[in-house]
């Protein structure tokens, strides 16, 4: 006889975003693979290796602009000062040291002569017979010593570190690494997520919608995050409101795979599964947060061969699912990949709307910047209008408790800088 699934644990008292957060990443630790890749296709993968410069930047001094190249004791203190041309200076063609008595002509980023102690702009400048052995230059006004001059290593100092490991590498960060001459980059490897949705009455974009379906939007918004946190997705499809199904589905998304996904079946319906299969299958935490939207939230992992497989479950509701999947799983995958794992600080913004019933948990209401500097309110906040989502730029932060009248400040997150 079959011994009997273990039930999942008793869902304990509400406890705080903040404190979910921590368990999570107390829970998960880096997954110390690394892969190789040229700098260009580094983009959004986060830096395994701390990068240091090879080579100062710029490597020598350097024009900052057009003009002429000087020596500040030949003008004798004195504007209009009329010095022949020696050399012409382009960028990538070192010159000759510069002669006592004369100018150089010079353009943005060509190497400052040696003995040049200025570079005065064309534009205070009066070119006499420019291009002929006989050319000379009036400087018309005074620099001030080293005037438009880049030094040797301003930028970067060679044997600096310019990059941090764990740092997820933007365009800026790329630029500065090809700057210093580094055409590969040690990466993080890329955490692979098993995805799936739960439910039997979802079915796929472009078939038929039958009385009491609805089209799995989770499957695809989910997709989409996990990809724009650097992920490598495998999407398993949608597992019917079974419990042998639902096990069996935990059993193949563990193989392979470093964390499992999944949304919807996580409450406490008599056709959510995913907690007793979670605790047959593995070990099970079950949260349930006080937070609104996004209460439900299953933690835990799946057995397998040789280990186990992280596990999170999100609610089924697309606002719910979207909004714990910033809150929380996107943490998780950046410390898996050894990048920062926390939430951003969130900016005091003016609210332009009223939200005078607040609710005993904490409330992260869809808004949007507006022209005045202000936010905007979406009409409806359900936990199931995703429209909400496409409409606003950020969350309002809201504590718990707190009533919201026109002008007083809230915490603004961006949804670009949470879920790119």
């Amino acid at each position: 006889m079959t011994a009997p699934s273990p039930p999942p644990p008793a869902r304990g008292p509400l406890i705080s975003a903040d404190d979910a957060l921590a368990r999570l990443l107390a829970a998960v630790s880096p997954l110390e693979r690394t892969e190789n890749v040229a700098t260009p296709d580094a983009w959004g993968r986060v830096l395994a290796q701390d990068v240091v410069s090879p080579v100062n930047v710029p490597p020598e001094d350097n024009s900052a602009m057009d003009g002429y190249a000087i020596r500040l004791a030949d003008l004798g203190g004195a504007a209009g000062t009329l010095l022949p041309v020696s050399q012409r200076i382009v960028a990538g063609r070192p010159g000759q040291p510069l002669a006592a008595g004369t100018a150089a002509r010079i353009f943005t980023g060509a190497q400052v002569p040696a003995g040049a102690d200025a570079v005065v702009m064309q534009e205070h400048c009066e070119a006499i017979a420019p291009g002929t052995p006989s050319g000379a230059v009036r400087v018309n006004e005074l620099p001030p010593p080293g005037m438009a001059i880049r030094r040797q290593g301003e930028d970067v100092m060679k044997g600096h570190v310019v990059l941090t490991s764990g740092h997820r590498l933007d365009a800026a960060a790329i630029g500065l690494a090809a700057t210093v001459g580094m055409a590969r980059l040690d990466v993080a490897a890329r955490p692979r997520v098993a995805l799936f949705s739960t439910g039997d009455e979802l079915v796929m974009p472009g078939e038929p919608l039958p009385p009491g379906a609805i089209y799995n939007s989770n499957r695809f918004m989910l997709g989409a995050l996990l990809r724009g946190q650097g992920c490598l997705v495998t999407d398993l499809g949608n597992v019917p409101d079974q419990l042998a199904a639902t096990r069996a589905m935990l059993r193949e998304a563990a193989q392979g795979h470093d964390l499992i996904l999944s949304s919807g079946g996580v409450s406490v319906g008599e056709e959510d599964h995913l907690k007793p299969a979670l605790a047959a299958e593995g070990r099970l935490d079950l949260w349930a947060i006080a937070i609104k939207p996004g209460k439900p939230l299953a933690f835990g992992a799946v057995r397998r061969e040789g280990g186990e497989t992280w596990f999170i479950g999100l609610p089924g509701n697309p606002v719910s699912s979207h909004v714990t999947f910033t809150l929380f799983v996107r943490p998780v995958l950046a410390r898996l990949q050894g990048a920062q794992a926390t939430l951003p600080v969130g900016l005091p913004v003016r609210a332009d709307f009223a939200w005078p019933r607040p609710d005993k948990r904490r409330e992260f209401l869809r808004v949007r910047r507006n022209d005045a500097g202000g936010l905007d309110l979406y009409r409806n906040q359900g936990s199931g209008v995703l429209t909400s989502l496409a409409w606003g730029d950020g969350l309002a932060d809201i504590a718990p408790g707190q009533a919201v009248q026109p002008g007083d400040l809230v915490r603004f997150l961006s949804l670009a800088e949470l879920a790119p």
